[in-house]
């Protein structure tokens, strides 16, 4: 079951950007996010309604759900979307796949969980081979004020990704399943957006295209509803560190989606990131070796 959510997450996660770059067209970026996660969270409270396992939030609940819906569902979307402006998509994919290393040690401070050296050594070989595999984009950008704020925006993002799989966790250790917790969390996140749109003066339009709609239900069903319940299912599963894998593999399939449809050509320093980012995959599961009992002596 592990297995299907994860392959599950990284495959749709890692074919999203082919909706994203759909959906930066004509409408502005936190009215398309805040359609997002509206339609995601109608549609999830409307599943759980009729099959009756919405479960009932406290006070303490509703306003980890806040949290998390700001976290998970706004913050860390905005920064991403806006980070793309100024520095390659590339560096973005590096900067968020440090994510691995960022839950373990926020699971550490906040939790009081033992860091695996097997979990940082393969999120750190996975970032190494994520860098050789867009290397070529990284070499070509030239450092500006505009390359700083992107990276800044890119490593808050993610801070905030990784704050929103500790909240999921709490969570789901107070018994409240994945399911519940992202109706609430996406429609606090859609909410906030709206809510800014209106202060900032962003206007609600809407492109009524083929591309935009059909890039919009995928992200909103595929996307956030199946893609954010089995990853955060597996955050509850796996622990935040392990689970966060996922962001060093997705942009995997995404270069390889990339080869089919837009030509990109694969190259040695790539092939080699690669199997970097495998291996890092195998040291992050692999299972530590049960000490072996000293014999007592008589």
């Amino acid at each position: 079951m592990n297995l299907a959510l994860y392959l599950l997450t990284v495959l749709i996660w890692g074919t999203t950007w082919i909706a994203i770059k759909l959906q930066l067209e004509v409408v502005a970026i936190p009215a398309s996010i805040a359609y997002r996660f509206a339609l995601a969270a109608l549609l999830l409270f409307a599943v759980l309604l009729v099959s009756r396992r919405l479960q009932k939030l406290d006070l303490r609940g509703q306003l980890i759900c806040l949290a998390q819906g700001l976290c998970l569902f706004c913050v860390n979307f905005m920064c991403f979307y806006t980070a793309s402006q100024w520095i390659p998509s590339g560096l973005i994919a590096v900067v968020f796949s440090t994510a691995t290393l960022w839950n373990a040690l926020n699971a550490r401070v906040f939790f009081k969980q033992r860091i695996a050296a097997n979990v940082l050594a393969g999120g750190a070989l996975g970032l190494l081979g994520l860098g050789l595999l867009f290397w070529p984009e990284l070499a070509g950008h030239h450092a500006s004020r505009e390359t700083l704020i992107g990276l800044a925006l890119a490593l808050f993002g993610t801070l905030c990704f990784s704050a929103g799989n500790l909240l999921s966790s709490l969570q789901q250790k107070a018994g409240l399943k994945p399911l519940t917790t992202n109706a609430w969390g996406m429609l606090y996140g859609a909410l906030m957006l709206a809510g800014y749109c209106l202060v900032s003066g962003t206007p609600f339009a809407f492109q009524w295209s083929t591309g935009y709609v059909g890039s919009l239900l995928y992200l909103a069903i595929p996307g956030s509803v199946i893609g954010f319940t089995a990853y955060l299912t597996l955050v509850g599963r796996l622990g935040p560190e392990r689970a966060a894998y996922c962001t060093v593999l997705f942009p995997v399939v995404a270069l390889n989606i990339s080869a089919l449809v837009e030509g990109y050509q694969w190259t040695a320093p790539a092939l080699l990131g690669l199997v970097l980012v495998m291996l890092g995959n195998v040291l992050v599961f692999r299972k530590p070796k049960a000490a072996t009992p000293v014999p007592k002596l008589a």
